[in-house]
């Protein structure tokens, strides 16, 4: 309860405390109440260093003013350093569903000094009026314990991680130097009616208020005459049109804005040629520079520059222009300040006269053709540290005529990143560079021109951002050129690639037996004083270890055979053990009989379990431990623990030979439509064996050795008649009949 702050959803209310000085690490704990005020933790965020009061400052913003929570900034001032200073951090937490999900940090001090920068955080009511709430951070030691503040913006539903503004307490607009300034902050009120919100910061000693100003978004178009650039003449002149148009907020003001602007020839955003192809008229310079007073309404200037017979006269010539505040508006603090995320700087390229025929127009015809590369025909991609890339072949042709300044335009969803461009043998030059806004890369084909007939083909891949997890990745190619395009509906591919991740969580177990034998004989206590009258010791462990894929929270479930279906007892859990400082909690009935605190009168019923090979939950009663795993590290290991005891008895009285007694393990995520795991469920077994116990043979089997061997005789006797053994056995006997009817009849005739 250090700190407090209110979390709303579109259907709940949820309530965050900070605790900064838990575990010594701090942390903050996000709470639910029900309507009969029951409360329930729904998570806890623990911080990252010891001593760093993580949790001392909590601030919740609804950035996009929905009246929903969009972040939660937590601050840990006396955050140390490389350098052991206490910096401080503020961690910047996205919500969803109630849930602290993506972290991020504030962009604060890098001195070598303390700083203690997130000791107060609040949140302003929209102070640069784009219509999202802002948000000021102070850190009182910073500068020597002067102290500075740091606004940062919002944007959609998040807040920018980079301030926009840094005011020091040293500052010579205050007229001396001030003390900790920063150690309090509020922004809620607009104190001198201005319509923009003002600041009140605290100081040791002081209250400062400081006035907000306006914002001035200035728009610039240049225009050229002629449009391009002819090479007939050797002394080209160009008159460009440059005008200016602001608007401002808030929008009610009859508002001005002083600026100086800066026009560089022959010069883009990225950089300028050492040596100019033109220069102004009025100077004979390749830079114009002048002051200008800009309203709601347009404010043209012309300029005259000339091109002589340019070095090269392929590549278009460049006109950047950059403007800023003039030097009377930024001295005074009077008027309004130029918008930061408007673009303080355009550019605007004149080509040459292009080959393109008598009547200088080009019509081209670009086909494009993408297809990801290595595709196993599955919808769904699975991403993992293996294999985190996706990798795209793009083919490019050219049915009609040159095509100039040729290029294929990528753009590509928050949670991929340009990887890297790898060309195919067909000697086309490819080159491509990322945006400024790093979600576009644009690739240059053929520089400066992509002929008829010509095509080309390379691989183009994009890595993911596992710190942005998303369920699907999209990507939108377009071909596009200086020429005119006939047919525009083959120059565009668009794909949607649906994602999982593989959560990289390997799920084992180690037990500390894997059988043990048991005798009818043996003496069986009927009264149980201590887990050793019950039986063997049944220790497993199960063991969680993540990988490289973040994954906030999982849940393990352990399933162990209770009860058979005459309630004879199997297992009996004795103890479960886990580390609740790495946020393992698990709920089990641990010794619910009490055994060792009171004696238990134990009773077996017989059972025949001679047609089972198993016991699991598929075939007895189960008893389960619920686990929830928190706070998740990458590349960590987490255990639980159980002790349990095999009721002897039990099987002392049942009828069998040998048993397998199995417990289960099972394991999900927080996401499961997001993350998916390999495998996700263990099997926990014990072989139990009775050597006592003699083997049946069925009846059956005795029958059917009995016809087997009758048909085994019959079969034998077969075997003889057809050798023809009965047959001479049966000559000789008819032979000796004969010799002694002889016999006889010579007997008779000597008589």
């Amino acid at each position: 309860g250090y700190s407090v702050a209110v979390l709303s959803t579109q259907s709940s209310i949820y309530f965050v405390a900070g605790a900064p000085r838990s575990n010594y690490t701090g942390r903050v704990v996000v709470y639910d109440v029900d309507s009969d005020g029951n409360i329930a933790i729904v998570q806890s965020q623990r911080g990252e260093q010891i001593g760093s009061y993580f949790g001392s400052v909590v601030c919740s913003v609804d950035v996009n003013r929905d009246s929903v929570t969009d972040v939660l900034l937590v601050g840990a001032p006396m955050f140390m350093n490389d350098l052991k200073k206490e910096e401080g951090r503020v961690y910047m937490f996205s919500i969803t569903k109630g849930i602290l999900d993506q972290q991020e940090l504030l962009e604060g001090p890098q001195g070598s000094e303390n700083a203690r920068f997130g000791s107060a955080i609040t949140t302003l009511a929209d102070i640069d009026l784009d219509g999202f709430n802002d948000v000021v951070v102070g850190s009182p030691l910073e500068n020597q314990n002067s102290g500075a503040i740091y606004i940062y913006n919002g944007f959609q539903k998040t807040i920018r991680t980079k301030y926009s503004q840094k005011i020091l307490g040293s500052d010579s607009a205050f007229g001396r130097r001030l003390q900790f300034f920063g150690r309090s902050v509020d922004g809620h009120r607009d104190l001198d009616d201005d319509d923009v919100t003002d600041v009140s910061v605290g100081a040791d000693g002081n209250v400062v208020l400081l006035w907000s100003r306006g914002i001035a978004n200035v728009s610039i178009i240049a225009s050229f005459k002629p449009e391009k650039i002819s090479l007939l003449n050797k002394n080209t002149e160009i008159t460009v049109k440059i005008c200016f148009q602001a608007t401002f907020r808030p929008t009610k003001r009859n508002n001005q804005v002083a600026i100086t602007y800066n026009a560089t020839l022959d010069a883009d955003l990225q950089s300028s040629r050492v040596t100019s192809r033109g220069l102004f008229k009025e100077n004979n310079e390749r830079y114009m520079q002048r002051d200008l007073v800009v309203r709601h309404e347009e404010n043209c200037v012309h300029d005259i520059f000339s091109v002589q017979e340019p070095s090269d006269a392929v590549n278009s010539l460049s006109l950047r222009i950059d403007i800023g505040l003039a030097n009377v508006n930024a001295q005074t603090g009077t008027g309004p300040v130029l918008d930061i995320y408007s673009p303080a700087s355009v550019a605007y390229s004149i080509p040459f006269i292009k080959d393109c025929g008598e009547d200088e127009l080009c019509f081209c015809d670009l086909v494009l053709n993408v297809q990801r590369k290595a595709d196993d025909g599955k919808q769904q991609f699975v991403v993992s540290s293996k294999n985190r890339r996706l990798t795209f072949t793009v083919k490019l042709r050219n049915k009609k005529e040159n095509a100039y300044n040729t290029r294929i335009q990528a753009t590509f969803s928050d949670n991929l990143f340009f990887a890297s461009l790898t060309l195919l043998s067909d000697g086309t030059e490819v080159s491509c560079q990322t945006g400024t806004a790093q979600s576009t890369v644009t690739c240059q084909i053929s520089y400066p021109v992509f002929r008829t007939a010509q095509q080309v083909s390379f691989d183009i891949s994009f890595d993911f951002n596992l710190k942005n997890l998303q369920n699907v990745a999209v990507l939108s190619f377009h071909a596009l050129s200086e020429s005119k395009e006939e047919q525009e509906l083959d120059n565009q591919v668009i794909l949607s690639i649906p994602l999982r991740y593989d959560a990289e969580i390997h799920f084992t177990r180690l037990a500390n037996i894997n059988f043990y034998e048991v005798y009818s004989g043996n003496n069986i206590p009927s009264t149980v004083n201590n887990f050793e009258d019950i039986g063997p010791t049944f220790n497993f462990s199960v063991k969680v270890t993540t990988g490289s894929i973040p994954v906030k929270m999982a849940s393990v479930k352990i399933y162990l055979p209770e009860f058979t279906s005459k309630d004879n007892p199997l297992m009996y859990i004795t103890e479960v053990v886990t580390n609740q400082a790495r946020g393992v909690t698990c709920q089990a009935l641990i010794n619910p009989l009490q055994i060792g605190k009171r004696p238990y009168s134990a009773s077996f019923t017989k059972e025949n379990f001679r047609a089972f090979k198993e016991l699991s939950c598929k075939d007895v009663k189960c008893s389960t431990i619920s686990c929830k795993l928190e706070d998740l590290m990458l590349k960590g290991e987490y255990f639980v623990n159980v002790s349990t005891r095999i009721w002897n008895g039990t099987f002392a009285a049942l009828t069998f030979q040998t048993l397998q007694l199995s417990a289960e393990a099972t394991i999900d995520t927080h996401n499961p439509e997001l993350f998916i795991i390999g495998e996700n469920t263990l099997t926990i077994p014990v072989t139990i064996m009775k050597p006592d116990e003699k083997a049946e043979i069925p009846v059956g089997v005795v029958i059917g050795s009995i016809l087997a061997g009758l048909l085994l005789l019959l079969v034998l006797v077969a075997i003889l008649w057809k050798l023809g053994f009965f047959k001479r056995q049966y000559e000789k006997m008819t032979q000796d009949i004969e010799d002694v009817d002889e016999i006889t009849e010579l007997t008779k005739d000597k008589d």
